[in-house]
């Protein structure tokens, strides 16, 4: 496991702090946020904003990692250490990998997504950032859902999302040809091997409510945080929020965002629907419910980079102040999963942290539970000039 930081001191930097931005020290020891008395270094960084660091908790941009071409697997260990390198990167110090568990198969199947667990298991320890799992589970795939279960507690799963996107599958099919096409060479099959299995998981249509109330009493007992994924209406909604499933992650209309917020549910939309203005697919804008307060965190999605550049988005188009435009990618995910170590730059709290040029807006260091993540630019040369003021001390 790298080594914690030494015990040091951050100042001149505008830090957030509730509402706004208040300049003051930040110490750092043993991987925690601390008030450091005594002589210990100081890194300077007057012009820069000292952030938390962001918690990401869905981006299955990772695939891409893994599966450069659908043909083409790279080894699982070089695709997390590759994705934990492009989060650091961008202010990601706490990244949950989607994973999905699928009647698709391959890379989106039960086995692939096993090993994925297995690897990000084996590779926490040395990951420059704090690397979890996700699983989205399609609610057709019933047969699999004890071992989705085995899975969930062996490799210590805290974030589960049910996904049914079975009849979005057959309107492609029938209205979009070419992408279905697409989306089987994708998934490694012909279109009537992945119009088979699409049919086979709707052959177990009448066995899903039992099967998701299986998954939600485990869950329960294992204090895994479940939720649904792309809820089109407040009906759907309520439905998994009666067996517990409360978080809302993507809704596809105001309404259903509505009926969570109205619910006491939390809300997560996707970082890149903010950036590009949209959805690629056609549904709400995020902008729109964040506007109207319905929306709670936001997450990568299927790209790393739009988690800063949303917040910037938010803050060049006068949607919100740059405090609260951060605490959607911050503190509001640390909240929806109940992360109490996470979010805020408090005392005593996990030294996730965040240091932006003020003139750029370019992220420039992140450290991450205490160890640093990411250096570059000015921060690299601060940080640098004290190594080297320490070193002709001793001398």
């Amino acid at each position: 496991m790298p080594a914690f930081l030494p015990p040091l001191r951050l100042i001149g930097a505008d830090v957030l702090s509730g509402d706004g931005f208040a300049e003051r020290p930040v110490g750092l020891a043993n991987g925690q946020i601390v008030d450091v008395a005594g002589m210990v270094p100081e890194v300077n960084l007057s012009g820069f904003w000292l952030l938390p660091g962001i918690i990401d908790l869905h981006g299955d941009g990772f695939e891409r990692q893994l599966f450069p071409r659908p043909s083409a697997p790279f080894p699982i260990m070089d695709g997390l250490a590759s994705t934990a390198r492009e989060a650091a990167s961008h202010g990601v110090t706490t990244a949950f990998l989607a994973q999905s568990w699928s009647w698709e198969g391959g890379f989106r199947g039960p086995d692939h997504a096993e090993a994925v667990m297995a690897a990000v298991q084996d590779y926490r320890a040395s990951a420059p950032v704090d690397l979890r799992v996700q699983v989205r589970a399609e609610t057709h795939l019933v047969d699999h859902v004890p071992r989705l279960i085995a899975a969930v507690e062996q490799f210590r799963v805290g974030y589960v999302v049910f996904n049914d996107h079975l009849e979005e599958g057959f309107q492609m099919h029938r209205r979009n040809p070419d992408g279905f096409g697409h989306w089987a060479r994708k998934a490694g099959l012909t279109e009537v091997q992945l119009l088979t299995r699409m049919e086979s998981a709707r052959s177990k249509a009448r066995d899903v409510p039992r099967a998701l109330c299986m998954m939600a009493g485990a869950f329960d007992r294992l204090g895994v945080v479940y939720g649904s994924h792309d809820d089109p209406d407040a009906e759907t909604r309520e439905v998994y929020r009666m067996i517990g499933a409360r978080v809302a992650e993507f809704p596809t209309t105001r309404r259903a965002a509505a009926a969570a917020r109205a619910s006491g549910d939390p809300v997560i939309m996707g970082a890149p629907n903010v950036v590009r203005g949209g959805s690629q697919a056609g549904n709400i804008a995020a902008v729109e419910l964040i506007r109207d307060g319905l929306c709670d965190a936001l997450v990568s999605d299927y790209h790393i980079p739009a988690l800063p550049l949303a917040v910037w988005a938010l803050v060049d188009q006068g949607i919100l102040p740059l405090p609260a435009a951060w605490r959607l990618v911050s503190e509001g995910p640390a909240q929806v999963l109940g992360l109490l170590d996470r979010g805020v730059l408090d005392s005593g709290l996990r030294a996730d942290l965040v240091a932006v040029n003020r003139e750029s807006r370019a992220i420039e260091m992140v450290i991450s539970g205490g160890r640093m993540a990411h250096m570059s630019g000015e921060a690299a040369a601060r940080f640098c000039a004290i190594a080297s003021t320490a070193r002709m001390a001793a001398e």
